[in-house]
């Protein structure tokens, strides 16, 4: 399993991905699930994975290989939809190459889900989440965040605290690494590494940023950890008691 979220702002973007995949409580590995994509002052675009590995790996391996082509590719696409209908096509190409043998017939779930966001020069910020059958939705101000993977954990946070108006970059990558702490209480299919990459507003960057990785002994993370914890417990022991059965 994994868990990524991203987050279009009016401030900007925000992506982050857990490193953890899993075949069993005997085979845990970890790879990267976060993918950058970019011509300096003309685009950046970003691409978390989460499903299949074998159809994630393939799908990048693609895009990447057709960016030396002449056709239609993520560098010369002119707008982030028509990136979302790539990434959307070559995800149901790969599905059906790999079904060919009757995998699916078997058991097999060879199902992705992807997150694309960034900036094309010419239009503003945007943000999608293609579906395993290749179709995909859109972030809106009402809805300004996506997660994939093992997202229940992580949801009742962000939907109390990230508004598309008022939240800013640094508050959202606070909220984020929260939602991900308790999704890694919760859940042993998603762990450390975190990779957190943040992308503001119409800032197109000379050369973009990696994403910035945050370890087992990452110091920030640490103390958000434990004052998460410790001002939970303390709201909690805060609230009144029930008034029923005493009464």
């Amino acid at each position: 399993m994994t868990y990524c979220v991203a987050m279009r702002l009016r401030s900007g973007l925000l992506f982050a991905s857990d490193t953890r995949t899993n075949a069993g409580i005997d085979h845990i590995a970890s790879f990267r699930k976060m993918y950058q994509f970019q011509i300096p002052h003309q685009r950046e675009i970003v691409i978390l994975t989460a499903g299949n590995l074998a159809t994630t790996q393939s799908v990048l391996s693609l895009l990447n290989a057709r960016l030396q082509g002449e056709g239609e590719h993520l560098l010369n696409v002119p707008s982030l939809y028509d990136a979302a209908v790539l990434l959307g096509r070559t995800l149901k190409e790969v599905v059906a190459r790999d079904a060919e043998g009757g995998s699916q017939r078997q058991g097999v779930d060879f199902g992705a889900n992807f997150l694309l966001g960034g900036q094309i020069q010419g239009e503003g910020p945007r943000l999608f989440h293609i579906y395993p059958q290749g179709n995909f939705i859109e972030a809106t101000e009402d809805t300004p965040y996506f997660q994939i993977g093992e997202s229940k954990y992580g949801k009742p946070i962000i939907d109390r605290v990230v508004r598309y108006d008022t939240t800013p970059l640094d508050e959202a990558a606070k909220c984020t690494l929260v939602s991900f702490d308790s999704t890694i209480r919760s859940n042993l299919s998603v762990g450390l590494p975190i990779d957190i990459l943040m992308l503001r507003a119409n800032q197109f960057e000379q050369a973009m940023k990696p994403p910035h990785r945050i370890e087992r002994d990452d110091p920030y993370f640490l103390a958000l950890r434990d004052g998460w914890s410790a001002g939970l417990r303390k709201v909690f022991d805060d609230l009144p008691n029930e008034p029923w059965f005493d009464a």
